[in-house]
C-alpha cells in the first residue's frame, strides 16, 4: 500500500461537499484570465501587495489595494454585493488571505486568485506595468 492510498479517499457525497465548498473561497488563474477575455468582468481583481511592487507588474486590470488599506472607507464606492477576487505574490505569501478575511469581516463577497501573480506568470500570461 503506498501513502497515497493509506488513507482512503472521502466517500463521494463528503469528497463533493469539500471540493464544492472549496471552489467558493478561490478560483485561479485560468478563470479569471478566462472570464477577463470572454466574459463579462463581474468582480473586482485586487492586487494586495505595496505599490511599489504593483507598479512593476501586475494582471491586467487589477487594482492596487494593500492590506492595510482595506476598510470601509475605501470600499464605499463598490455595492455590498461586489465579488472582490484578491491575489498576492503567490503561494509563499499569506498577502491574500489576509486580505480576504478583512474583506469577509466587512461582510464582503471574496474569494482568492490561488496561485497568486507567481501562478499567473506560469500559466503563461502577461503583466502590466505602471
Amino acid at each position: 500500500m503506498s501513502v497515497v492510498s493509506q488513507i482512503p479517499a472521502a466517500p463521494g457525497p463528503e469528497a463533493q461537499a469539500h471540493f464544492q465548498r472549496r471552489l467558493g473561497f478561490e478560483t485561479d488563474c485560468a478563470d479569471v484570465w478566462y472570464a477577463s477575455h470572454h466574459e463579462t468582468r463581474d468582480f473586482v481583481l485586487l492586487d494586495v501587495r505595496t505599490p511599489t511592487l504593483f507598479a512593476a507588474g501586475h494582471v491586467p486590470g487589477a487594482l492596487n489595494m494593500p492590506v492595510r488599506t482595506i476598510g470601509e472607507q475605501r470600499l464605499a464606492d463598490y455595492p455590498p454585493e461586489t465579488l472582490f477576487v484578491v491575489y498576492c505574490a503567490g503561494p509563499h505569501c499569506n498577502g491574500a488571505n489576509k486580505a480576504a478575511l478583512k474583506l469577509a469581516r466587512l461582510g464582503r463577497p471574496v474569494k482568492e486568485m490561488i496561485g497568486g501573480l507567481t501562478g499567473w506568470l506560469d500559466e503563461g500570461f502577461g503583466l502590466e506595468r505602471g
